[in-house]
């Protein structure tokens, strides 16, 4: 799946997200449309899923206050970043400021 450049309308819900990270590798980025570091992640975003990240299942989170899946997360800086493999976090990444750290985490994520 490539890069999913929109916003979730609607929050999922933890279950749910596990349940699809117990299936198919995952990667949550939570955030913000108007947040500055969002916004400068998505370039590094793109160019690291340029990699060709197929299995990828890419959610993406408007977080704010009293959001329950990034509160489940303990997301506190946006964007945060959170890779899933089989249930379990593999790799985290808060306000990335290069495509190679989110390259390294989608492989480790993706089995490659």
């Amino acid at each position: 799946m490539p890069m999913n450049p929109h916003y979730a309308l609607t929050e999922p819900l933890r279950d749910a997200v596990d349940s699809l990270s117990a299936r198919w590798p995952v990667l949550v980025e939570f955030g913000a449309p108007w947040c500055p570091h969002c916004i400068n992640a998505q370039p590094l975003l793109e160019q690291a899923f340029e990699d060709r990240h197929e299995q990828v299942q890419h959610i993406k989170v408007e977080d704010g206050k009293g959001q329950a899946l990034g509160r489940s997360f303990k997301v506190k800086l946006w964007p945060t970043l959170i890779f899933l493999r089989d249930g379990a976090e593999v790799a985290r990444l808060v306000r990335p400021t290069n495509a190679e750290d989110i390259r390294t985490a989608l492989r480790r994520v993706d089995g490659d």
